[in-house]
Parts: structure tokens; sequence; C-alpha cells
């Protein structure tokens, strides 16, 4: 079965410190860490610290490439990108996830596909690109903001994520994406989502993307890498509900991963 690991934006508003907490004490295998406006998730040192100091290791590093951390580690590209996989290497991590540049970073987006090689070769860190999702800026109707596109399976992309909340906005078939990419799936971000245009991160099982069939089909094609739950427990509001909510998903997790029981 693959390890089943914890990103830190599941458990935001509270820390980077708090995730690898979590984790821990629910028997999470590995922690992913968002690198975001939480300074620990900035600093490699305090990361490498905290997964010695729970004993859970970190499976991967999720480069600041979000709208809302364009300006962690700097505005340049490139360097972000070179920056996470020195930190992949320092706390032990093998995968770095990066969305794919917006149609804004003209430079950026048009050397992407080919750097993301370069970037493999020269760190040795599988950069894996994830699925996003059709959006466009109100005063551009028909321009789509990601390039060289949202879909990781239209690029030939050594390594690829799955992210089911993404794949309910697009009303794509998380299956059929699996089954495009083959062994280039590398990692998933285990959720869920309704179908409605909003990034919902759901307890999987509390959508509609069939979550449960897609982790069965995982476990049928003997997928070997890591499944990650990345949920939104913000509207938690106390520590009880946010932890009921996090056992959850791990539950589901290992239940559905353990194979279709039909």
């Amino acid at each position: 079965m693959p390890r089943i690991g914890l990103s830190t934006s599941s458990v935001f508003p509270e820390s980077v410190a708090h995730a690898f907490g979590w984790a821990s004490s629910l028997g999470y295998d590995a922690v992913e860490v968002m690198v975001a406006l939480d300074k620990v998730s900035q600093q490699p040192g305090m990361v490498r610290r905290l997964s010695e100091h729970h004993g859970v290791p970190v499976s991967a590093i999720h480069a600041p490439t979000l709208l809302f951390t364009q300006r962690v580690w700097g505005t340049e590209p490139w360097a972000k990108l070179q920056r996470s996989a020195d930190m992949a290497h320092e706390v032990g991590a093998e995968v770095v996830v990066v969305h794919p540049p917006f149609r804004w970073q003209k430079e950026y987006a048009a050397g992407f596909v080919d750097g993301i090689a370069a970037l493999e070769e020269s760190t040795g860190i599988a950069f894996a690109v994830e699925n996003m999702y059709p959006w466009r800026a109100r005063q551009r109707r028909g321009v789509e903001m990601y390039l060289p596109g949202w879909d990781p399976s239209d690029e030939p992309y050594a390594n690829t994520v799955i992210d089911l909340s993404h794949a309910a906005i697009a009303h794509d078939d998380p299956v059929a994406m699996a089954e495009r990419l083959g062994p280039r799936l590398r990692h998933v971000h285990l959720t869920d989502g309704t179908g409605s245009a909003k990034d919902e991160h759901l307890v999987p099982g509390r959508g509609s993307i069939d979550a449960a069939g897609f982790l069965h089909h995982l476990a049928r094609t003997g997928f070997a890498g890591e499944v990650v739950l990345e949920i939104n427990t913000r509207r938690c509001t106390t520590r009880a509900e946010r932890e009921a909510d996090l056992r959850e998903s791990l539950e589901f997790a290992r239940l559905h991963l353990a194979g279709d029981p039909t």
C-alpha cells in the first residue's frame, strides 16, 4: 500500500508544526510541506527538526507557485523551484509538487516543459506537475489562465500529480486521467469536490468525484507513489472537529487503498 501523507495545508490556519503533531498522533505515514506564508514552512532546518522530533518523514515539498504564494522566496519562478529542490534534499523528500505557470508568466511558461525536465536531471528530484482546472479572468473571456495548460496529461512530463478537488472543478474523470498518465502518475492529492466552480478540498467521500473508486483503481494498478490528504479544515471551530476530519480522511484512504471490496 502507498504511504499516506498529510499536507500541512490541511490544518490551516494552524501551523506547520501543528501539522507534524497531527500526523504523528493520528498515524499518518508522512507529511507534505506546502511552502507558504508560515515562516517555518520556508526554513528547511526547522522542517527537518520537526520531522525528526515527531518521527514522521517528509514525502514532498509543495513549491510556492500558488497565487497567494507568488512572493514567497522572491518572484523569480525558476529560483523558487531550485530552492524547493534544495529543501527537498535537505529534508529527505524525493518529490517537489509544482503547479503549471500562469499565462502572464510568459517566459517561464514558454520554457516550462523543458525546464522541468532539466531541473529533474540536474537535481535528481521528481518535479510532479499538478492538474489544475479551466478558469478565465473576467476581463479576458475565452483565454485560459494556465500555460501550457491545466491538464498535465497533455504534456510529456515525467512526473505528475492528480488532485481530486481540481478534477471535480474540471469535470474530469480522475481514473481516465490516471490511465492517460500511466506510470507518469507519481503523486496524489486525495480530497473531494462536488463539481462546483469552487476549489473545495472536501474530506474524501463527501463529494461527487468518487474518491473511493479512484483509490480502488490505484490499488488495482499497483500505484507505488505517494497519497497525500489535502483537505480544507478551515471551518472547523474546535480541535475535536479538526481531529475528526483528519482521522476520517486517513481511515478512508486506508480502507479504499486496501482494494475494491467488491
